[in-house]
């Protein structure tokens, strides 16, 4: 049955043609032209019925509330800590993301961040530009990533993406989850506690959700049992990291390195981390290649459609 006919408030561009999808369907109300930031396009909140926001922009609750005939908000991106969802189920709002899509490109991204730190690929970059290996000779010696011990922190789409990669490095693999993950791999063992992982691992990727749930979950000890030789890649969020312990132990020495995607209080990056060459930092860009990006907006639309055309979404959350 089609919805209710209705505004469409869009907070994010999906890109070109998406956008002219969106506008041929529906009366949008280009938030993301103006930043929205002085909230001017709430005033027209009686006609909005669907919004259109992405993992890191979100939604406040407070927003949620100005929208009277509010029926569906559709999100850009896999992550949910920016999303309104208690306040969304409260009022019956439905709500997705766009899952599956992205997983293969975040999990290339965390073994480029893993290959990267632990060979220190970005620093020998530098050190070849820089003249000095013809100054000063042969590069430092770096860590072998091939046949070492590989840790995950959720295992959720991406977690098992980047756990299958692991095959092709002759890994050792264990995760750690709230519970056991059914149906995986049996060669996976699973950790009961994070700070056994971290003891364990030479190399602890984490991937599992944002959120207050998850906030600091890798703190100062996790970080100290992974240890001297040890690299932490984060390709989830920033939250989910202790940074400042993280500045801490790496400038020590008491962690061996890291390769990061995300931070904690993005897009502000702590200078120190800047300065240690056993660090390689990304702009929040696991998911930013050509082909995700476009079926990451896609599947926007077509959740959309599907609302419209069937009360259904296609991802909700």
């Amino acid at each position: 049955m089609e919805q209710t006919d209705g505004a469409l408030a869009q907070l994010v561009s999906l890109g070109a043609d998406c956008d002219a999808r969106l506008a041929a369907r529906w009366p949008v109300i280009p938030v993301y032209r103006d930043g929205g930031a002085d909230g001017r396009w709430l005033q027209q909140a009686a006609d909005i019925r669907l919004v259109v926001t992405s993992a890191r922009v979100g939604l406040s609750p407070r927003a949620v509330a100005r929208l009277p005939r509010l029926q569906a908000i559709c999100s850009w991106g896999v992550g949910c800590d920016a999303l309104p969802l208690d306040a969304a189920r409260a009022r019956g709002i439905a709500v997705s993301n766009t899952p599956d899509v992205l997983s293969e490109c975040v999990a290339d991204m965390a073994w480029g961040l893993l290959l990267a730190a632990a060979r220190q690929i970005p620093a020998g970059d530098r050190y070849v530009r820089a003249g000095q290996w013809a100054t000063q000779g042969k590069f430092p010696l770096t860590t072998q990533v091939w046949g070492k011990r590989l840790g995950v922190l959720g295992l959720g789409r991406i977690g098992q993406a980047i756990a299958r990669r692991a095959q092709g490095f002759g890994l050792s693999l264990r995760y750690h989850n709230r519970r056991p993950v059914a149906g995986v791999d049996p060669a996976w063992g699973y950790a009961d506690a994070l700070v056994d992982l971290a003891q364990w691992a030479d190399f602890l990727v984490v991937a599992c959700p944002g959120g207050a749930g998850t906030r600091h979950l890798v703190d100062a000890d996790v970080l100290r049992a992974l240890g001297p030789q040890g690299v932490l890649v984060n390709i989830a969020r920033g939250s989910v990291v202790d940074e400042a312990a993280l500045v801490a132990l790496l400038q020590s020495g008491a962690l061996g390195g890291a390769g990061l995607d995300v931070f904690e209080h993005e897009p502000e990056v702590p200078a120190a981390l800047a300065g240690i060459d056993r660090v390689v930092l990304m702009p929040h860009a696991a998911s930013g290649t050509r082909e995700t990006v476009d079926k990451m907006s896609r599947l926007v639309v077509d959740n959309l459609v599907a609302w419209q055309e069937t009360g259904r979404l296609l991802t909700p959350v």
